[in-house]
């Protein structure tokens, strides 16, 4: 028998399997990139959800390695339409499909994934399983149910580093920056080290006093996965560092800036997870094409601070992208300035963190 892809409320999709033989659990969600799948599985911002992508040719130029924004893959599992062909690319490495299997994960191909989205559109973002051969002993919906939901979940201490580590800069020191890694991505560290930054990466769990003995001229508080108001020793240490240093907030590390500051973040109906999100820049009224991947988001109501003002807002559904304070001197943004993958619009945003750091 083929696969299947069942979600908790019953609707069940059927395909054929590749990559990992197996089952899989997550929560599903839809991935609007047309490419640069190879970032985005190995996004640890993924961490727990199953991605289903809606451009309908994924793994067609295979994996090279040099794309990967971690070590390994944090995801669950993946859905697409077409099954994956032989790579055709000069940068290949080898099969999208043969890497999945690496890695022991499995997808799903042939599923009818414009009618997967529009039915998560409509009912929003649910849990759900990947059987690469159709169960037949029990009941899957049942076993969707069972698995926890990704409020409450402190899912980056699953994907942190174990242990301090220095990523150097990319010609001379301008500035030392720690990076709260709360799953942080490679392209956020390359963005950095290629201004001048001179990286220590600390574990999510690493509190203020250990932040503020590298003596940083700032401190960026990176992308992850998961619910924000679970990450409580990262909130914790934000609210330690307010005021004290130059403080950059990244997608998760926006929304916990957002719950130092004493504001309340909220699950998004489907969250925001493509390449092709616009977003309004209040400064200079530019509308820019962002990459973004976030299931929560910081109620802009709730949100307070000295000098605290609205910098970004999406153009899709009018939820907060972004929030500076001059007195404070921090930046927070929820999409992804490094565009690992998608577009560059918001790179300058490394170049106004850098703007508070001063001159190295």
């Amino acid at each position: 028998m083929g696969a299947v892809l069942v979600l908790e409320d019953g609707r069940t999709f059927h395909g054929r399997g590749f990559g990992a033989d197996g089952e899989a659990f997550g929560e599903v969600v839809f991935h609007t990139s047309m490419t640069g799948y190879e970032e985005i599985c190995t996004d640890p911002s993924f961490r727990g959800q199953i991605v289903a992508f809606t451009a309908p040719h994924i793994g067609n130029t295979g994996v090279n390695g040099e794309d990967a924004q971690a070590e390994r893959p944090a995801l669950a599992g993946v859905v697409v339409r077409a099954r994956p062909t032989e790579p055709s690319s000069w940068r290949s490495r080898g099969s999208f499909a043969d890497w999945l299997a690496r890695h022991r994960l499995p997808g799903i191909a042939e599923v009818d994934t414009r009618a997967l989205t529009r039915h998560l559109r409509e009912r929003g973002a649910m849990r759900a399983g990947i059987w690469t051969e159709a169960p037949r002993s029990f009941d899957p919906v049942e076993r969707v149910r069972r698995h926890p939901p990704l409020e409450g979940r402190n899912l980056a201490a699953e994907v942190t580093c174990a242990a301090p580590y220095a990523v150097p800069a990319a010609g001379p020191v301008r500035h030392r920056v720690v990076v709260l890694d709360c799953g942080v991505k490679r392209g956020i560290l390359d963005g950095l080290a290629r201004r001048g930054c001179a990286l220590e990466v600390l574990p999510a769990g690493s509190g203020a006093p250990e932040v503020l003995a590298r003596h940083p001229d700032g401190v960026v508080l990176s992308n992850g996965p998961g619910d924000p108001a679970a990450v409580a020793s990262a909130i914790d240490t934000a609210r330690g560092l307010l005021g004290r240093v130059p403080l950059l907030g990244i997608c998760l590390g926006h929304q916990i800036l957002g719950l130092a500051l004493g504001a309340r973040t909220f699950k998004l109906r489907f969250g925001h997870h493509g390449g092709n999100h616009p977003v309004r820049d209040h400064r200079t009224d530019e509308v820019w094409i962002t990459a973004q991947n976030h299931g929560f988001a910081v109620d802009p109501a709730t949100l307070s601070g000295d000098g605290v003002e609205v910098t970004h807002t999406s153009l899709y559904d009018g939820t907060l992208e972004g929030f500076a304070s001059r007195k404070l001197r921090l930046l927070a943004v929820q999409f992804h300035p490094e565009g690992s993958p998608g577009p560059h619009d918001a790179t300058g945003v490394f170049d106004r963190f850098c703007e508070l750091l001063g001159v190295g």
